[in-house]
């Protein structure tokens, strides 16, 4: 289980400070909760983020475990170190919006012939409860070819389990190289 630390000063200078003894700023926020302000380590995070099989994880913040979701992060745009971090706690029963990865399986029939395999959409947003979230949205490419999308509508979703994007969006597809 993760740790974390409940930060005491807001200012510029205890996050600058905290950033340089190698911790990574968060903030742990809920439907109905109070927002915590929190720091983790920034390599113990990032070790437990890539190892993490489901959406949803445990955190452990002044003694207080939080079932939460990543919903957003910062990086650096010189370094590409994580920044910042925002934790929405993951309540049983309540409606939220989550971002699912995409999956993909089998080796398509387009790139034997010369194509390539484009993934338009990494992560698909839902809206749903945490109890009703699919891990990952798996997709079979064996049939694609050339010239060829999955679309947003051609996913099985659950019932409840509702999709922001317009339905024409493309998830998957198979380009042509030049």
């Amino acid at each position: 289980m993760l740790e974390g630390i409940v930060r005491d000063s807001m200012t510029k200078q205890a996050t600058k400070t905290l950033r340089r003894d190698g911790y990574i700023i968060a903030n742990i926020y809920g439907k109905g909760l109070e927002n915590v302000s929190t720091a983790f380590k920034n390599n113990e995070f990032i070790k437990f983020l890539r190892n993490k099989e489901t959406i949803a994880f445990d955190v452990t913040v002044a003694g207080t475990v939080y079932k939460v979701v990543v919903q957003e992060y910062q990086k650096c745009p010189l370094t590409s170190t994580l920044l910042h971090v925002d934790l929405m706690v993951a309540q049983p029963g309540v409606r939220a919006s989550y971002k699912i990865p995409v999956v993909t399986t089998g080796l398509a029939v387009g790139i034997k012939n010369k194509g390539l395999l484009m993934i338009h959409t990494k992560r698909v947003p839902v809206k749903c409860t945490i109890e009703d979230l699919p891990e990952n949205i798996t997709i079979d490419v064996t049939d694609l070819d050339v010239g060829n999308n999955v679309l947003v509508r051609d996913l099985t979703l659950g019932d409840s389990v509702e999709c922001f994007l317009d339905p024409r969006v493309p998830v998957v597809g198979i380009i042509k190289a030049k």
